[in-house]
């Protein structure tokens, strides 16, 4: 079998830990992302209309008549332009506007193989930086419907590589699905970077899709999207952004709406500076300002929205507000989109047993309509 290669959050689930080896051949060279040309339009020349001359009648008695005043053409004055803040590239029309390529996908480690996945340990670029997750391929040659696998939050220091998704990974590998479960930057063995109103996390998610295409098996066509808590927040911000997710899951999500939330409407804490204090500044003023959080707000753009979306949530999570998978639901049928939402009474913020069973059930069949 040629393996060419090619990634949800607050609670913690885990497999036993792999020791990682040394990384595999490289994959193919990335597609670099095109370049837009901008033509100027040609500006017109005013032109001047001459004043018309006035000839008297003549008259036995001429009666004096007034001279005309003439018209002054004001001179047109350049309209200021709005100062913009550093911090507008991480607003979602900012970043609306970027492109998100990828590159080539390298395995570092083949880490197990069973009878329905073989687990890569990898790595990608994304903004310059080496992003590491871990990659399941189904035995066969594909190309295989792709599910990206969006973490939530673990504190670095108790995270490792497939936490909080690989049961999700390996219910869908089981159904004939890829999987790929980025560690995000600050996460695993990924770079640390900047990563203000946490959309590091979606500009890592956004350049793995870019990134499937240095993976044979992965069929760049049919990709969706999972993601729990921090994880579910960046895949409401990811189907804001980007029109290649062909469905999406959203499981116990953190707010979408972060003008609401008291965790942006603070002073950001000092250890967030990453050396550039024009930048550390603009961020602090940001995040103070109501009018500038509503624009790094996923719910305020779901217009943009083009993947049917699928939300779970726990009448028990005291982690992330039910309220908050509610709002995102009531967003987007509000905006015209396909969207479905289940409840699940007595779960927390991460399901087990039935809740699981009953909630990954709902998901499988879910991407079997809209990504297979």
């Amino acid at each position: 079998m040629i393996v060419t290669v090619i990634v949800s959050g607050c609670s913690w689930l885990g497999y036993p830990a792999t020791p990682i080896g040394q990384a595999g051949p490289a994959s193919p060279s990335p597609i670099a992302a095109p370049s837009s040309t901008h033509t100027p339009q040609p500006t017109a020349t005013p032109t001047q209309t001459p004043s018309p001359t006035i000839t008297p009648t003549p008259t036995i008695t001429p009666t004096p008549t007034d001279t005309p005043t003439p018209t002054v053409t004001p001179t047109p004055t350049d309209t200021p332009t709005p100062t913009r803040s550093p911090m507008d590239a991480y607003t979602i029309p900012g970043l609306r506007q970027r492109e998100y390529p990828g590159g080539t996908i390298q395995v570092r480690a083949v880490l197990t193989t069973t009878a329905v996945f073989t687990r890569y340990y990898i790595d990608y670029p994304s903004d310059g930086l080496t992003i590491t997750g871990i990659m399941q391929v189904p035995p066969g040659d594909g190309p295989f419907p792709v599910i990206i696998l969006n973490h939530g939050y673990i504190a670095a220091s108790l995270y490792w590589s497939g936490a909080d998704t690989w049961r999700a990974a390996e219910y869908l590998n089981s159904r004939g699905y890829l999987t790929l479960a980025p560690d995000f930057r600050g996460w695993g063995q990924s770079d640390q970077a900047r990563n203000y109103f946490w959309t590091g996390q979606l500009i890592d998610t956004l350049n793995a899709v870019g990134s499937l295409s240095s993976v044979a098996q992965a069929d760049l066509q049919r990709v969706g999207m999972w993601g729990h808590s921090m994880g579910g927040g960046t895949t409401a911000d990811a189907i804001a952004v980007d029109r290649r997710i062909r469905a999406a899951v959203i499981y116990a999500p953190t707010n979408a709406d972060k003008a609401a939330s008291q965790r942006w409407r603070r002073t950001p804490s000092g250890s967030l500076t990453y050396g550039d204090l024009k930048l550390e500044q603009a961020y602090r003023e940001a995040s103070l300002d109501f009018n500038f959080l509503k624009r790094v707000s996923p719910i305020n753009y779901f217009e943009f929205v083009v993947a049917p979306v699928q939300i779970h949530s726990g009448t028990a999570d005291t982690m992330c507000s039910p309220d908050w998978a509610k709002g995102i639901y009531q967003a987007l049928r509000a905006a015209g989109k396909d969207a479905e939402f289940f409840s699940y009474r007595g779960e927390g913020h991460a399901f087990d047993g039935e809740g699981w069973e009953l909630f990954m059930k709902r998901v499988s069949d879910f991407f079997d309509r809209y990504v297979r």
